[in-house]
């Protein structure tokens, strides 16, 4: 039977290592990337496009298959302001779930954010919490939402921020412990085999996954 699956963000850390997954398993017959910029080689299986994402009616006919998966997400930083953060972390990702579900696709997998909360004081993880609220909301039979710790992995672009982060987090590793578990850094490469993992159990209703469940999943031999 075939299986495709649609991936947007795909060029990032984490997307990179999802389509990698997904090619590599054979489970899906048909990987669809949709990206603003060229970033995968031609192989069996794989279709990478160049979209506009504001262009709906290119992305009603994209949009079809089994599964949407998400990674896309930028920093308010590169974005430049808000406004543009806003745009990228939020409306795109909405609106392609939207532009989905409508097309009949009955799954939806989306990378958010540790502390994501539409009431966080931080721009940041109340956008997060906004945007999970408004997947939640659309009706996707399957909705997964993962919230992943600071993601480790080797990125094009260099970002100081999550690079201090990062060491902090590694270096007192040992110390999260319990609760606080979940706030360890975890591997770009796991979030993705996560998301791969579930994506294939395919189980009714709405999940959200911590960074520490994250970890286990994507660290579990795969019994699918």
């Amino acid at each position: 039977m075939e299986k495709t699956a649609i991936v947007i963000g795909a060029t990032g850390l984490t997307g990179t290592h999802l389509v990698s997954a997904l090619l590599h398993d054979g489970y899906y017959t048909h990987v669809r990337v949709l990206a603003r910029k060229h970033a995968f080689n031609p192989r069996p299986g794989l279709e990478s496009i160049i979209v506009d994402y504001e262009d709906e009616a290119t992305l009603k006919n994209l949009l079809q298959g089994d599964v949407l998966f998400c990674c896309i997400g930028t920093t308010i930083k590169k974005a430049g302001t808000k406004e543009n953060f806003r745009k990228v972390d939020f409306d795109i990702p909405v609106r392609c779930a939207r532009i989905a579900h409508a097309n009949g696709v009955k799954q939806f997998l989306v990378m958010s954010s540790i502390g994501a909360n539409l009431y966080s004081r931080s721009f940041y993880l109340r956008t997060k919490g906004q945007l999970e609220a408004a997947i939640e909301g659309i009706g996707f039979a399957s909705t997964s939402i993962f919230r992943p710790s600071f993601l480790i992995g080797q990125r094009q672009e260099f970002r100081f921020g999550e690079w201090i982060s990062k060491y902090l987090i590694q270096l007192f590793y040992f110390l999260l412990q319990g609760r606080w578990k979940k706030y360890r850094g975890i591997k770009a490469a796991t979030v993705a085999s996560a998301m791969h993992k579930i994506a294939k159990k395919n189980e009714p209703g709405v999940a959200i996954y911590e960074s520490d469940a994250i970890q286990e999943i994507g660290e579990t031999p795969d019994s699918v």
